[in-house]
C-alpha cells in the first residue's frame, strides 16, 4: 500500500523591536510590560534569567546592580539569580563550555517555556545565548537587548542563533524568532570607534541592496556618523533594522531553505576573513572589506558602473572602514589553500547548500545573483584594494581605471 498524508503547519511569528533609552532605569516600563505581556504564565511570576556580556558589565559597572534593583521593584517578575556574565566577542561562540554554562543555569533555575532568558550584549553573545535558549526544552523565550550598532541594526532583529564549530563560523545554529528585541541607544555611547563604525557596514550593505535613498543619506551623512553624531546614528540604526525586518517577513524565505541569501552580500569573504584573523577582525569590519571586494569584482567584470563603485568605496573610506586587510591575501593566492580567502567561496556554498549563489550589484539598489566567481578576477580585485589601502588616497580621487587593471 502506498499512501501519503501531506501535513501543513501554518505558523506566524510576531515579535516587537523597540527603540528606547535607559531600559533598566526604575521608571522604565518597557521591559516590565514586555515580560508581563500575553503569555500563559498562570498565577506564577515569570522567572527571568539574565545573561550579560562581560564587556558591557565592564563599560557599565553599575549595570548588574541596576538590573537586580529593577526586578526587585517588579512584583510580577522573578529574577532567578544575579546577572550571569559571559565573555564577549566570537570567543564565546567558539567555546562549548560557555554554552554549557547557559544550559546549566537554565536547568538549575527552572527556566521553562513560560520563563525568559534575557541576553544583553553584542551580536556574538546574543547569537550564543539565543542558541542555548533555543536548544533548552526545545526553545525557551528569549529577549534580546543588543548593545552594539551591528547587533541593534542587524543581527539581533533577525531569527537566527548560532555558535562556531569545526573552525567555521555559525556551523551550529537554529532559526528561532525572539520574544522581543529591546534596543537601548544608551549602550552605544561607550563603544570603541571600531565598533561604532563597523556596524555601519551592515547599514551600507542593506542600503546598496534595497534602498537607494538610504544609500544617498548614508553618503551625505558619512562624515557625521564618523564623528559620532548620535541623531545620525539613531536614524541609521532604525532604518537598517527596518529594512532587515522587511526582508525577513517579505522575502518568502525567512528560514533560508533556498540557496539564495541576498542579505549576505559581502559576507562570503567576511566570514572567511574573520576566521583567518582568529576573530581579531570584528564582523562589521570584515563585512566592509567583503563589500569592497564584491563591488570591485563587479566593477572589474563590467557589472557595476565605475561611478557607482567609486561612490561606494568613498562611503566606506569616509566612515573610516578599511577596504583591505592582510587576511585578504595577495593577487597570487591559491583558491584550494584553506588559508586563502578564496576558499571561503566553497565554505559559503556548503553553509547554504545547493549551488553557489552570490549577491552582487549592477547598480546602487540593484542586486543580482551570480553562481560563479572568476578567481582570476577576484585576485585582480584584491590587488586593486591592496593598492588603494596602501595609497590611503583621498576618496575624491579613487578611480578604478587609474589602477591599470581594466
Amino acid at each position: 500500500m502506498n499512501q501519503t498524508i501531506m501535513q501543513v503547519v501554518p505558523v506566524t511569528f510576531t515579535y516587537p523591536v523597540h527603540f528606547t533609552e535607559h531600559l533598566f532605569e526604575p521608571q522604565q516600563a518597557l521591559l516590565r510590560d514586555t515580560l508581563a505581556g500575553p503569555g500563559p504564565s498562570g498565577d506564577h511570576a515569570p522567572r527571568v534569567l539574565c545573561v550579560v556580556d562581560d564587556g558591557v558589565l565592564a563599560a557599565f559597572p553599575e549595570l548588574a546592580a541596576q538590573i537586580q534593583t529593577y526586578f526587585a521593584a517588579q512584583p510580577g517578575l522573578r529574577l532567578v539569580a544575579p546577572p550571569l556574565g559571559v565573555p564577549g566577542g566570537e570567543r564565546c561562540k567558539s567555546d562549548p563550555d560557555v554554552v554549557g554554562r547557559i544550559h546549566e543555569a537554565i536547568n538549575a533555575h527552572g527556566i521553562d517555556r513560560h520563563a525568559y532568558v534575557i541576553a544583553v550584549g553584542g551580536g556574538a553573545v546574543l547569537d550564543m545565548v539565543g542558541y542555548a535558549a533555543a536548544t533548552a526544552h526545545r526553545g525557551v523565550r528569549l529577549v534580546r537587548v543588543p548593545t552594539t550598532v551591528l547587533s541593534q541594526n542587524d543581527s539581533a532583529v533577525g531569527v537566527k542563533n548560532s555558535v562556531n564549530a569545526f573552525g567555521k563560523k555559525n556551523w551550529l545554529g537554529t532559526f528561532a524568532p525572539p520574544h522581543a528585541v529591546l534596543n537601548d541607544r544608551a549602550f552605544l555611547t561607550t563603544l570603541e570607534d571600531r565598533d561604532w563604525l563597523g556596524g555601519l557596514s551592515e547599514a551600507l550593505k542593506v542600503a546598496l541592496l534595497k534602498d537607494t535613498a538610504f544609500f544617498d543619506w548614508l553618503e551625505a551623512n558619512a562624515a557625521a556618523l564618523a564623528a559620532r553624531d548620535r541623531e545620525a546614528m539613531d536614524h541609521a540604526v532604525y532604518r537598517c533594522a527596518e529594512l532587515h525586518l522587511q526582508h525577513i517577513s517579505g522575502s518568502g524565505d525567512p528560514f533560508e531553505r533556498g540557496s539564495s541569501r541576498p542579505l549576505d552580500f559581502g559576507h562570503w569573504a567576511a566570514h572567511k576573513l574573520e576566521s583567518l584573523s582568529g576573530y581579531r577582525l570584528r564582523h562589521g569590519e570584515a563585512v566592509a572589506v567583503g563589500i569592497a571586494l564584491d563591488c570591485t569584482y563587479a566593477a572589474l567584470n563590467g557589472l557595476l558602473p565605475e561611478a557607482a563603485w567609486r561612490r561606494i568605496l568613498n562611503v566606506l573610506r569616509t566612515l573610516g572602514l578599511a577596504v583591505y586587510v592582510p587576511e585578504l591575501g595577495t593577487g597570487t593566492q591559491d583558491a584550494s589553500d584553506p588559508r586563502s580567502v578564496l576558499s571561503g567561496l566553497n565554505e559559503f556554498r556548503e553553509h547554504l547548500g545547493g549551488r553557489l549563489t552570490i549577491p552582487l550589484l549592477t547598480g546602487i539598489g540593484q542586486p543580482v545573483e551570480v553562481h560563479e566567481m572568476d578567481h582570476d578576477l577576484l585576485r585582480r580585485a584584491i590587488t586593486v584594494l591592496e593598492d588603494l589601502q596602501a595609497q590611503a588616497s583621498s576618496p575624491s580621487v579613487l578611480h578604478l581605471h587609474s589602477q591599470g587593471v581594466l
